[in-house]
């Protein structure tokens, strides 16, 4: 079962984004863009031996109690929301995923060198934060006793496969090296080694992460285009942000995938946020991503959301079917007690969940609704590859390069200016 979608209302989307030849376009434009070699991400999960050199790497090491990722932005977002949307508690996972000193040293001091294992991902290899990162690892394994010929057996890297400062350290000390493939960036490379190594260490079935992905593909690719959940999507998102709504709240009802909404922040925010269109024009476009968890964010954020500037158009994400419940009949005999006592907690989410919706309605602020028939592996897999793809279409639409980041690689010419004068 795929996902399923509904609006608050289908009236917002424009007769412009309805008309056969403007949805004949765009989708042609998407078939283009998931077909071109140069994108990779939507049929990345049919290379099967991006898993199984992960299993590999997976046995060799799956002794190790503990999982260090190091990597920023793309290489850590994604694997952070895996590990706490479906990982289980038999090891312990710490992302180093900024450079603050004070926070690297209490993560260093609550490991164990013995039972860790370091998994340093850099598409590029020359990532600042990750290098600088891995000198700090590698002077802290020192420190232990280890020797730089012992780093194989600490070390494990994720990089692109062509070109990549990782590859000669790889090779100088003959330190394994997974691919990121370098027609895959790294806002899209969850369903690569970059998340399917941590994926395997929290107990996550990596073929169903893939199955999920490509069992999606029969809504995405619906012929029937009228019908097409991810055409839907985009033309009401364009639609609302002609009218002024140009931020996006992803907002899951799941405290399990409260770390899904970090993840979209990036895609939607580093592939839809440009100065230049494909015409060369200064178009300075974009949708804001706002993240949110549903409910405790209903005793927060909700309020701006409601009565706030009207310029938010809201995602709910539902989970149908959570895998654990509790009853809520207890013996306290006060009202608010009553009313929860013949319901489970599961009731009361999906109370909450409506009760947003119609608050919404009532208030006119737009939302659509996902549906996850359930948190696992391969519903998972189906949601992100879908968001990944409504990325992609979404940019399409806007007229702009979805896949670079010129603004993110300005500063990081500016960091390293910086670092040579001082």
């Amino acid at each position: 079962m795929g996902l399923s979608l509904s609006f608050d209302s289908e009236e917002r989307i424009l007769s412009k984004y309805t008309e056969p030849s403007s949805i004949q376009e765009n989708w042609k434009l998407f078939l283009q863009t998931i077909d071109n070699p140069k994108v990779g991400f939507f049929h990345i999960n049919k290379r099967k031996e991006l898993l199984s050199s992960c299993v590999e790497i997976f046995q060799k090491f799956q002794s190790r109690t503990q999982f260090i990722q190091v990597g920023i932005g793309g290489s850590s977002l994604g694997p952070e929301m895996l590990v706490s949307a479906l990982g289980d508690q038999n090891r312990s996972f710490t992302f180093i995923n900024n450079i603050d000193p004070e926070r690297i040293a209490q993560q260093l001091e609550s490991l164990n060198y013995q039972k860790s294992l370091f998994y340093i991902v850099s598409k590029s290899g020359g990532t600042a934060e990750t290098s600088a990162a891995m000198a700090i690892i590698s002077n802290w394994l020192k420190e232990k006793g280890v020797g730089e010929k012992e780093y194989k057996n600490y070390f494990v890297f994720a990089t692109d496969p062509v070109k990549s400062d990782l590859l000669l350290i790889a090779k100088d000390f003959g330190i394994h090296c997974l691919e990121i493939p370098s027609n895959v960036g790294g806002r899209f490379s969850i369903l690569t080694p970059v998340g399917l190594l941590p994926a395997l260490f929290a107990g996550i079935d990596g073929d169903q992460l893939l199955a999920g992905a490509q069992d999606i593909k029969k809504d995405i690719l619906n012929t029937r285009l009228h019908e097409n959940i991810l055409i839907k999507s985009a033309n009401y998102l364009m639609s609302l942000k002609e009218k002024g709504f140009s931020q996006t709240v992803l907002m899951p009802y799941s405290s399990k995938l409260r770390d899904l909404s970090f993840w979209f922040v990036q895609l939607w925010a580093e592939s839809l946020g440009k100065k230049v269109n494909l015409k060369g024009e200064t178009v300075n476009t974009g949708f804001t991503p706002i993240p949110a968890y549903g409910a405790t964010d209903q005793h927060s954020q909700v309020q701006l959301f409601m009565e706030g500037p009207y310029d938010k158009t809201i995602i709910l994400l539902e989970v149908e079917n959570f895998q654990t419940d509790f009853s809520l009949d207890c013996s306290f005999e006060t009202s608010s007690f009553k009313k929860l006592k013949r319901h489970s907690l599961s009731n009361l989410m999906k109370a909450e969940l409506n009760g947003t919706m119609k608050a919404l309605s009532k208030a006119e602020r737009p939302y659509m609704k996902l549906s996850l028939e359930t948190n696992d592996a391969y519903h998972l897999g189906q949601l992100l590859l879908f968001l990944e793809s409504l990325t992609a279409l979404t940019g399409i639409m806007l007229g702009i390069n979805t896949f670079d980041q010129p603004g993110v690689e300005a500063g990081k010419h500016y960091a390293f200016e910086y670092l040579e004068k001082y």
